[in-house]
This record gives structure tokens, sequence and C-alpha cells, in this order.
């Protein structure tokens, strides 16, 4: 399940007097292994009431108009149907919609492991902070071997999650990988309650602050602006500039990110949404009140930086606001709905528009392109805090630390000196 996530948010649609929930999730890059979101979900005992239900729904908001035969006779015909869907729709069954809700909360029960799956390997791409799995050593970069002793080569992430899953303990034994380590390193990790983080922040003595929006929860838009508003007391002035850092972050719910864009704006277009039914075609602009007044802005990205992270990315950047230091983002440009189906207990994760950028561009399978260019290995959250944190109170710390660990920081340190 994906750890980091934005707030969701319920729009009216009263064509069919039901509640669809909008929002942007990245599901095949990130994956937090002991959450059971992103298991894979059997349909084959669905009753046949609730299969045409999923089948209207599809007809209905499915951002493509597919040719769809109208009744099944058997599961795999109706797996069949599901899988002529984009990766990012799929049933959630209790426990799944469940899960889901719980993440945008900033809360679930697990490891604390995000993954990719890059050229047949499962690669830890971060632990979260004070999960079992930073706790016990688990590091970025880790490759996955094995589930319980249960090898994970030649399986994709959805394989992964449900071998993980199926334990029937509170504990999960990782076989790992590291570097040129020519042993594995076992870990067995307990599944505890873990909270997110959704913002972190800093300030130099030039007065340039750094806020991290480390996941999008129901309390990202209320942290950023509180974090800001806490930064400028503690500098006695407003701040000079802002580094926002985005690098890893997944998204969340489109309402999220334009909202935390809105933040910055006096006005201009934060993004528009086209899909086949009329409420999944909008286009925000944004409201006057720019809470840094104008204050220079460096946006950093990579290519795990993906979905509604992108929006914000790229409404900053399309609209002058901001300059983009990085990699190219991750190129995840579509909007997903949850419909309730039955009595609310499941319901279809369905991708039922794709946003444009302000300038009109769709980055999907692209990404948004940085102003200046650096390639970076992806650098874990716990890695960004470690770096920021400044726990003396010298605030002379933070960008001397930076220069020879993180050369985006510093890139971004010298652009805001200099306006």
């Amino acid at each position: 399940m994906l750890n980091r996530q934005l707030q969701i948010q319920r729009l009216q649609y009263p064509v069919f007097n039901r509640i669809l929930i909008s929002y942007l999730l990245l599901v095949s890059v990130f994956l937090c292994l002991s959450f059971n979101c992103f298991a894979v979900t059997s349909v084959g005992d669905l009753k046949s009431q609730q299969k045409n239900e999923i089948l209207f729904n599809i007809h209905a908001y499915y951002v493509e108009d597919l040719a769809l035969q109208q009744s099944f006779e058997s599961s795999q015909q109706f797996e069949a149907l599901l899988a002529q869907l984009d990766p990012y729709s799929k049933y959630l069954d209790e426990h799944e919609l469940e899960a889901l809700f719980s993440s945008t909360n900033g809360r679930y029960t697990g490891l604390g492991i995000e993954v990719k799956q890059q050229q047949q390997k499962i690669i830890i791409v971060n632990t979260i902070k004070d999960s079992p799995a930073a706790i016990a050593g688990v590091q970025m970069n880790d490759v996955l071997l094995a589930v319980n002793q249960q090898t994970v080569a030649h399986k994709d992430i959805n394989q992964v999650a449900q071998m993980i899953k199926a334990s029937d303990t509170a504990t999960v034994t990782l076989t790992i990988e590291r570097g040129n380590s020519p042993q594995a390193i076992y870990f067995t990790l307990t599944r505890s309650e873990i909270n997110l983080e959704s913002v972190t922040s800093s300030l130099s003595e030039f007065g340039i602050g750094y806020l991290a929006i480390n996941s999008f929860t129901n309390h990202t838009l209320h942290d950023v602006a509180r974090q800001i508003t806490a930064l400028q007391s503690h500098y006695g002035n407003p701040l000079t500039g802002l580094v926002l850092d985005l690098r890893d972050n997944p998204g969340g719910t489109l309402q999220s990110a334009v909202a935390v864009s809105d933040l910055f704006l006096q006005s201009g277009t934060i993004v528009t949404t086209k899909g086949r039914f009329y409420d999944a075609n909008q286009h925000f602009r944004a409201k006057k009140g720019d809470i840094l007044n104008g204050a220079p802005i460096v946006v950093l990205i990579n290519e795990n930086s993906a979905s509604a992270a992108e929006i914000l990315a790229a409404a900053l950047k399309d609209n002058h606001r901001a300059t983009l230091i990085g990699s190219q983002s991750f190129g995840k440009g579509s909007v997903q709905s949850l419909i309730p189906l039955g009595n609310g207990n499941t319901a279809l994760k369905l991708t039922t528009a794709k946003y444009f950028t302000p300038s009109g561009q769709s980055i999907d399978g692209i990404g948004v392109t940085p102003d200046v260019a650096i390639n970076q290995s992806t650098l874990s959250q716990i890695d960004k805090v470690v770096i920021i944190k400044n726990e003396q109170g010298n605030d002379d710390q933070l960008w001397s630390r930076t220069d020879s660990a993180d050369p985006l920081l510093l890139k971004a340190q010298q652009l805001l000196t200099m306006k």
C-alpha cells in the first residue's frame, strides 16, 4: 500500500446519486510491503449482481470508451474485462478499502518499506521513520530476495505483497541483498502501527526555508501552512525564499494537490481534468493570496515524484512561480475515483480522467521536465531529515552539511541567494 497519499475529498455526482472520491495514485512504483491494499484480489467469488454493478460503472465512468460485453458466463471472462483497464483501476475488497482510508489519515499497520520494481528486481526505495524496517536497519537500495524464505524472483510487486499478506504471523522475515556483500542479510520484522510525517522543515541563516512534503495525507495542507508560518516566526521576518522538496513523493488526491498549489499562487490555472462524463471535466484556478508574498521558490523533483506531486510542480513551473531542479518526474497523469459498491464496504478504484498542466500538456508517461537537470541517486526521507535536522539550533549547519551530501539542495541555495 502506498504510505504517502493526500486527503480524499468526496465529490457528489447527482446523476446516479453516488459518491465518487477523486484522487491520484501511483501504484506501480511504491508499495508498503506489509499493507494488503495492493495484494492481488480474487474476483472469482463476486456475485453476478456485484459484477454487473462494476460493469455499469466502467461503462459510465471509465476514461476510455471500451467495447465491453454485457454479461459474463464465467469468472475468467470477468477477469479478462478487468485486464482491459489501466494498471491504476482495481476492485477493492473490504480490507483493501479500509487500508486505503487508513493510509490517507497518515497511519497504518505494517513494516514500513517502500519498494519499486526495476529490471525484474524488487528494490527498497525508502524505509519510514521509526518503522520496524527502519529500526531494524533495512536500507535504501537493498534488494529484496525472499519473504519468509520464499524467493521473490520473477514476481511483480502485487505478488510480493500477497506473499507478505499470506503470512499467518505478526512477524515477517525478509532476505536482503546489500551492495557487494557476499552474504544475504536476514531481517525478522514485527508489524506495528506507523504514523507518517506529512511535512518536515528547517531554516537557513539566509532566511531560506526548506519544506519536504514527505506524504500527502488529510493533514498536508494544514501542515504546509503551519510549518511555513513557524519558519517565518522563527526567522522574525518573511522568508527570503523556499526550497520545496517533492522528491520520492508518490502523490495523493487531486483536491489536495490543488489546495497546496493555491497556497503559493496569486492567479492562473493549476490543473485541468478531462474525462467522458460531465463532472470529470474540471478547470481549477488559483485564488488570490500567496503565503510567501512572492518570495522565490525552488522545487526539487526526481524520477519518483509522481501524480499529485507532479501537479504541484507543473503548476508552479507553468505559472512562472518556481524553478524546478532535479530529474524528469515519473509521469503519472491520470485521475482515479473510488466508486462505492453495494453497501459501501467495497469499492471500484477507476481511472475516470486525464489531467493536463496549465500549459495544456499531458505528462502521462512523460513526466515533468526540470528547469535545471541534476541527476542524483534517490535520497530517502530519512536521509533528508538527517541532512536538514537542526537539533542544536545552529542554522549554519543546514546548508554547510548539504554541500557535498545533496547537490540539489546546494544548487537550490545558490539560485535563491542570487535572487
